[in-house]
């Protein structure tokens, strides 16, 4: 059965970018260790990231996010989703507006969805087959996939780095009560994973 995993790189004091993020500076000033753990040699976090690659069916992303990964300085063909899995599931961006133009047109697929988060987890669900429909941020739209009630499954990779100031994951978010599932400790993150009641 598909869930819908809301699965994202967090600093200890909660943050998914540093301050100054934007286009040409994806994670934000002083952010580059958050994703440490996917570029990482080490066992537990190669296992994290193949396992989540591996169960991806479709994903969500918000148009912040798309920008910086379709920018010039993005994804290319060594990387891309699951960093060197380099997978090509379907993307479903949220947006306002559609881009003039996509620099990724020709080696992915992506649907701009214009009527939020919700919707655009309904659409990937009607792709996503027998895996998992992955909600990969930014921090944004997995509080608005949260407060829809369209999460079944929250996944944060805490990495080893406190930023004190960014983007903040939570922020005014809809109360939610969490069921732990697992956790994985690495040198570089701590992955915790619950299912969300509710």
């Amino acid at each position: 059965m598909t869930r819908v995993v809301a699965d994202i790189s967090v600093s200890v004091d909660g943050f998914v970018t540093g301050p100054g993020a934007g286009p040409d500076n994806g994670l934000g000033d002083g952010a580059e260790g958050l994703h440490a753990w996917v570029f990482s040699d080490d066992e537990v976090d190669r296992a994290v990231l193949e396992d989540a690659t591996t169960a991806t069916g479709a994903v969500v992303m918000g148009r912040h996010l798309f920008d910086v990964i379709d920018g010039p300085d993005g994804w290319n063909d060594k990387v891309g989703y699951g960093a060197g899995h380099a997978a090509r599931p379907p993307f479903f961006v949220v947006t306002s507006t559609e881009p003039e133009s996509v620099r990724l047109a020709k080696s992915h697929d992506f649907t701009f969805v214009l009527d939020g988060p919700a919707a655009a987890v309904e659409q990937a669900r009607a792709v996503a087959g027998q895996k998992d429909v992955y909600v990969m941020g930014g921090g944004e739209v997995v509080r608005g996939c949260l407060d829809a009630g369209v999460v079944d499954r929250l996944s944060l990779h805490i990495s080893s780095l406190v930023l004190g100031e960014g983007t903040p994951l939570f922020d005014a978010t809809t109360p939610r009560r969490l069921t732990q599932r697992g956790v994985r400790v690495s040198p570089h993150a701590v992955h915790v994973t619950w299912d969300v009641e509710r």
